[in-house]
Parts: C-alpha cells; sequence; structure tokens
C-alpha cells in the first residue's frame, strides 16, 4: 500500500503553489471559498432550507444542497454571486498588492 503524504497549507496562495496552480488560480480558489462561506452562515442563521434558497436564487435544488455542502466543482462563480445577491447581500472586493 502506499504511503499517503499530508501536506498542510495556511493560504490559498500556498494551496495554489504546492498543487503548481498559478497565482491567480490561488486568489480564485479564496475568493469563492469565501462566498461559499457567506453563504452557508447566511442560510444557517436566517434557517432557511435548500429549496428555500433555490427558488430565491431561480436554481435547483439539486445545485443548491451542492453548494451548501461545499461540493462547488460544478457551481460558477456568478451562481454563487446570484444566490448571494437572492439572499440580499452585495459582494465587495478589494484589491491589494501581492507580496
Amino acid at each position: 500500500m502506499k504511503k499517503v503524504k499530508i501536506v498542510e497549507t495556511k493560504t490559498s496562495r500556498d494551496l495554489a503553489q504546492f498543487l503548481n496552480l498559478s497565482p491567480a488560480d490561488g486568489v480564485e480558489i479564496e475568493l469563492r471559498s469565501d462566498l461559499n462561506s457567506k453563504i452557508i452562515e447566511v442560510v444557517k442563521v436566517r434557517g432557511l432550507t435548500h429549496a428555500e434558497v433555490a427558488k430565491l436564487a431561480s436554481t435547483s435544488r439539486t445545485r443548491m444542497t451542492a453548494l451548501l455542502n461545499r461540493n462547488t466543482s460544478e457551481i460558477s462563480t456568478d451562481l454563487m454571486l446570484r444566490v448571494l445577491t437572492a439572499l440580499g447581500y452585495r459582494a465587495k472586493l478589494t484589491f491589494s498588492k501581492a507580496s
């Protein structure tokens, strides 16, 4: 049996570098993770069902369930922003120079 090496990264930039991805991919990972976390938080606080959020955002319950379970490989950033908007929030990007 092949031994698995566990690697821990602290930032999306470190994760992207470990996976041989571009720095832009690291930023995208971080952005999508932040959007996903906020959506999950708002849905939980409001006590909404997956079906209720899906209806608000004009998407399917199946896609909403995937999003709320952090299975976002088939979920676009556009849909995440649409869900957040349907929940009454606006995303605001802040730019800073990479170090």
